[in-house]
């Protein structure tokens, strides 16, 4: 059972072992089919404190080439935007072809981090895409929309994607790929390095009280014959309730 923290601004993050966005999952293998299919590499980046270099390594061990990893305790504590500012500032030295990240994060899921990547980076973008093809310096994805329906979208490259769970198949990790991600880069970057100061990265959103629901019913059971019960429960539908 999750508890909230002192503070109760958030849940007690002792108690809890932290790993990859599942979105993210899919989103890593994806990149990983793109670049065995069409050639290139593949770079992590991730923005997070020294236990973020687990998932990191994970990464790497799946297939990914290097890593660029956002470290700092000015990180702490960031929105959507903030994240959003670093990583664009990282990944704009890198020029990649194609960005590829989850639709959303396990925690808070708001979905923003993506669209807003590709806003500040200048990329088209695409969301939810269940399948992508690559032709030469254009897109073809798949989009889930509701209700069962889909849709088809062409783009160029270079572009952002945001991936949808079940896009594929995620591979595990091997005992090669853990041995040879020992030796596979990771390049630490601070506000510093990526020009950012405090006034750029404060908070423009910040969660002020997590609390749990507030019990404000509770569950009867009617005993009896259905005569007997359905009688019961007129009565407790006009009396109790008052819907009736």
């Amino acid at each position: 059972m999750l508890r909230l923290n002192a503070a109760g601004t958030w849940i007690q993050e002792t108690d809890i072992n932290f790993e990859i966005n599942e979105p993210d999952i899919y989103a890593l293998e994806e990149a990983l089919r793109l670049k065995e299919k069409h050639g290139g590499e593949v770079v992590v980046c991730s923005l997070g404190p020294a236990r973020a270099q687990q998932a990191i390594k994970e990464a790497l061990a799946k297939g990914a080439d290097r890593a660029l990893h956002l470290t700092d305790p000015a990180f702490q504590g960031l929105d959507a935007h903030g994240v959003t500012l670093a990583m664009s500032r990282a990944l704009k030295n890198e020029k990649p072809d194609l960005v590829v990240t989850g639709l959303q994060s396990d925690d808070l899921g708001l979905a923003q981090t993506g669209v807003i990547l590709a806003q500040m980076l200048g990329l088209p973008h695409s969301t939810i895409i269940m399948e992508i093809q690559v032709t030469g310096s254009s897109l073809k994805v798949k989009r889930e929309l509701e209700a069962g329906w889909f849709q088809w979208i062409e783009m160029p490259l270079p572009a952002l994607l945001t991936v949808q769970s079940g896009i594929n198949k995620p591979r595990y990790t091997t005992l090669k790929g853990i041995m040879a991600a020992k030796n596979k880069p990771i390049q630490k970057l601070t506000p510093a390095d990526l020009g950012l100061s405090a006034a750029d990265l404060a908070p423009r959103q910040k969660i002020t009280k997590v609390y749990l629901p507030v019990k404000r019913a509770q569950t009867e059971f009617l005993e009896g014959n259905p005569k007997e019960i359905a009688a019961r429960l007129v009565e407790k539908l006009k009396n109790e309730a008052r819907v009736l």
